[in-house]
């Protein structure tokens, strides 16, 4: 089973993607960038969800460690956020996420479909 890291810092926001995902794929949950980064080093996942706004270290630093680091900077990371304008999208796209996800997610398939174009596909 692909293994899914999902880095959000609200507990109800994760209890949701976890229970989006868990008859999918194996979810390991971080709530901080920082824990999430240490956390790969010992479970390296198939694939990132990474809220932006996190506490201490936010999502675009966070992705910024995943891409220098060799072990895992080739993991899709998908960006779930609720900064939705487009041109949100465009600045994160652009930061070096593979997708955008917007909060709060009210179509399980939008998030389903963004994650197994890179698992299933």
């Amino acid at each position: 089973m692909k293994r899914v890291a999902v880095v959000e810092d609200n507990a109800d926001n994760r209890l949701l993607v976890a229970v989006i995902l868990e008859d999918k794929y194996d979810i390991t949950e971080y709530e901080t960038g920082a824990d999430a980064l240490q956390g790969f080093a010992v479970h390296v996942p198939d694939l990132i969800l990474l809220d932006i706004s996190l506490p201490g270290m936010d999502g675009v630093e966070v992705l910024g460690h995943i891409r220098t680091d060799e072990r895992i900077k080739h993991i899709p990371v998908i960006a779930i956020t609720a900064h939705a304008s487009p041109a949100d999208r465009e600045r994160f796209l652009q930061a070096g996420f593979n997708e955008y996800v917007a909060k709060p997610i009210v179509d399980e398939m939008i998030l389903l479909d963004a994650i197994a174009r890179y698992l299933d596909g």
